[in-house]
């Protein structure tokens, strides 16, 4: 394992913390809370910049990095649930998304492809936003705040829907569709 699989793995650290502060949703816990969340998740940056700068891009990377990050994100939005903050049919289509698109990840016969894809922008720009949306949901703000991070909450589920069926959706690549490639 490489130094920027190692960052990627650091960020599942912070999970235990999140479900430890977070449970009471006291302002200081909750500021503890944020705090980690957003240290955790601009470790998605780094890793990718540090894998891209010393030219040690992995499959285990590209595996384990929207992994963990599809973790960091469902931990705070089932927090967010028992505060009932976010409807749960909500956090469903996210959580359904993200199993379908990790499976579709993974699995060469449902993806007809040799290799494990890496996130498009699409899939990038969801999870900003969607740390977005969580970081203002938690912190504990003025409501104007709250209002705020729920228009962005829903907007990170369009995206994460877009997002989902941009990346399922057969793409044309130079006469390729699928994988089939032209005859002749």
């Amino acid at each position: 394992m490489n130094v920027p699989n190692w960052v990627t793995v650091s960020r599942l650290l912070a999970l235990p913390l999140l479900f430890l502060w977070l449970p009471t949703p006291g302002a200081e816990t909750r500021w503890w809370g944020v705090s980690i969340f957003l240290l955790a998740a601009s470790t998605d940056w780094l890793d990718g910049y540090l894998a891209r700068r010393f030219n040690q891009v992995t499959e285990l990377g590209k595996f384990l990095d929207p992994l963990v990050d599809k973790l960091l994100v469902l931990g705070p939005l089932l927090i967010l649930l028992t505060w009932q903050m976010v409807p749960a049919w909500a956090v469903g289509l996210i959580l359904a998304r993200e199993l379908v698109i990790a499976g579709w990840r993974v699995n060469p016969q449902l993806a007809s492809q040799t290799e494990i894809a890496g996130a498009n922008l699409w899939g990038k720009v969801k999870t900003v936003t969607q740390i977005m949306a969580i970081a203002l949901l938690l912190a504990p703000l003025p409501k104007i705040y709250g209002q705020i991070g729920m228009v962005i909450f829903w907007l990170a589920v369009v995206l994460t829907l877009i997002s989902g069926l941009i990346y399922l959706l057969p793409q044309t690549n130079k006469g390729v569709v699928g994988n089939q490639t032209p005859q002749g």
